[in-house]
């Protein structure tokens, strides 16, 4: 791997006024009071980032953890209020129409293109935008439309597409440009089983050809940032968590004991868990008529009184499971939540 950066920051934040609704001004006014004062909103604090050349880098975060933000400073489409940030080198402040000219974006679920256009006429625009000549556009939109399974849709006007079709064609138009550094926002967001694997592979394929290109990465998919990453960084509250290979933080809560319990129906029995001495995390998810919970034990003997808790308030144990880390455990055990998003993208993946 190339060791030199791709992208950097240096004590990066992000600041929002938020200001007061009409509602707020509406009511204070009615009460007597004075107006609603300016909110500060952080959705960056102190973010402190190296992504290496040659890597896929991974941002992992719930919603309104900043990722968003980060990326938008990056990209150009927003400045920082504090800190600095370079992408490829180039400041992202006095050098935005450098940086513009080396990367592209890809966001899951946008709406992009218009509709009265062709997938091909659409695709043919956006590399016009880059400078590329004729020769080189045509042939990268059959190579590209060829991996996602497009190739036969090329002639369709994108108003008659589904979601999952739009979105390979998003996913063609952030690579036709051959991009130094390519930042993925859920980009196999509406995807099936197998274009989201085909998206995967290209992704990967990508890389390692072209060892001094970058992406990063923003998904709700642990198996797909699993899959993908080199390094993940995992951010909540505008801060970062954590940074390295998803083995070395898996590897970090191999000394607790980590289980899947499922049980008779119990709306509270996360909160019954919680309470017992030695449990880190428990996260609870209801399926069809039971409950399911992940549990992040300091010990295995905790389990005892975790089923005795449980029996007391009526629920019957129906499975049990004890499991290796996952990169989704280590995201619970640092947020102290999980992402509950369908991972079933991933069956027989």
């Amino acid at each position: 791997m190339n060791h030199e950066l791709a992208v950097r920051t240096e004590h990066l934040g992000r600041v929002y006024k938020l200001r007061p609704s009409r509602k707020e001004r509406r009511a204070a006014r009615k009460e007597g009071q004075r107006e609603p004062l300016i909110r500060e909103l952080v959705a960056l604090d102190d973010v402190n980032l190296e992504v290496h050349q040659g890597e896929i880098f991974g941002l992992l975060g719930p919603n309104g953890a900043g990722k968003t933000t980060l990326i938008k400073i990056l990209t150009t489409l927003l400045s920082p209020t504090t800190g600095k940030a370079w992408v490829d080198g180039l400041d992202v402040e006095t050098e935005a129409a450098e940086i513009r000219q080396r990367i592209n974006m890809v966001t899951g679920g946008e709406t992009s293109g218009y509709g009265l256009l062709t997938v091909e006429e659409n695709l043919w625009m956006f590399a016009q935008f880059y400078g590329l000549d004729n020769k080189t556009s045509y042939r990268r939109i059959n190579d590209l439309l060829e991996i996602v399974g497009l190739s036969d849709r090329k002639r369709t006007k994108i108003s008659d597409l589904s979601t999952g079709l739009r979105q390979k064609m998003n996913f063609v138009r952030g690579f036709i440009t051959d991009p130094q550094i390519i930042f993925l926002d859920e980009p196999t967001l509406g995807l099936d089983v197998g274009s989201s694997r085909d998206v995967r592979q290209y992704i990967k394929q990508w890389v390692r050809e072209n060892p001094h290109k970058t992406v990063l990465l923003t998904t709700h998919y642990m198996t797909e940032a699993d899959e993908l990453c080199d390094r993940v960084a995992i951010i909540d509250q505008g801060r970062i968590l954590a940074c390295d290979t998803p083995f070395n933080l898996k590897r970090a809560l191999q000394h607790e004991v980590i289980f899947r319990l499922h049980t008779t129906y119990l709306p509270e029995a996360a909160n019954t868990v919680c309470a017992i001495e030695g449990v880190r995390q428990c996260i609870q998810r209801h399926v069809n008529d039971h409950t399911e919970l992940e549990l992040i034990l300091e010990a295995e003997e905790i389990l005892g009184p975790v089923i005795v808790s449980l029996g007391a308030r009526t629920a019957r144990l129906l499975a049990l499971e004890k499991r290796e880390p996952t990169l989704e455990d280590v995201f619970m055990s640092m947020v102290g939540r999980g992402l509950d998003v369908d991972t079933s993208q991933f069956a027989d993946s």
